[in-house]
């Protein structure tokens, strides 16, 4: 008799975090070490800048054609950076989820209450805090490439952005790269082994009590 074999629904993995607490860095290790683990690619509005290619780095778009998908709700969230439109595409990320791939999104909170609304069982969302404001502000210094007055922006915009971590089902706070990614990869493994998300459990268990 052949083994039964349980398929499980893919997971929706939420990073956010303040400018320079280490999502970034977090995702980019997890891509290289999780083969299961497929970053979303989000539609937007904006031009294509050099080095970029459509369909790895962005699903580049008009305005109109942004329009009529938020309108015909082809959007799991969305929302105006800087005057261009950024949003993450419905379908992909379904077809994804329901052949048992894992979705990796780097958005804020704000992304996040959006998607909640839209898909809050397929949901895992992992908030990553720094250590201390200090550790948090030499780091953005130690990115060489904001003047003074930009990084006070990013440090009062990060004091609100971490009034959220409620919102998420788990933090992580930053304090080694290689432990924070340890962690994020126990948090999935844990998250992919929910019972909700194994399909044909019941037909399985079935089976044992039948003797199979």
């Amino acid at each position: 008799m052949e083994p039964f074999v349980l398929r499980r629904r893919g997971v929706m993995l939420v990073l956010s975090s303040p400018s320079g607490a280490g999502k970034t860095t977090i995702s980019r290790r997890l891509l290289e070490r999780d083969a299961d683990l497929h970053m979303s690619v989000s539609v937007t509005t904006r031009p294509k800048r050099p080095g970029e290619v459509a369909g790895r780095d962005y699903h580049f778009t008009d305005l109109t054609q942004f329009e009529l998908m938020r309108n015909r709700q082809e959007l799991l969230e969305w929302a105006k950076v800087f005057g261009n439109y950024y949003g993450t595409p419905r379908a992909p990320v379904e077809q994804a989820l329901g052949a048992g791939r894992d979705v990796l999104f780097d958005i804020d909170w704000q992304g996040t209450q959006q998607l909640a609304e839209h898909a809050r069982a397929d949901l895992v969302s992992v908030f990553v805090l720094p250590p201390s404001t200090a550790e948090l502000e030499r780091r953005l210094r130690g990115r060489a490439q904001d003047p003074d007055e930009v990084v006070a922006q990013r440090m009062a915009k990060a004091a609100d952005e971490m009034t959220h971590y409620e919102e998420y089902d788990y933090i992580v706070i930053n304090r080694d790269i290689e432990e924070s990614v340890e962690a994020v990869q126990s948090i999935l493994g844990a998250e992919r082994r929910r019972r909700h998300r194994q399909i044909g459990l019941n037909d399985f268990v079935k089976a044992l009590r039948e003797g199979q």
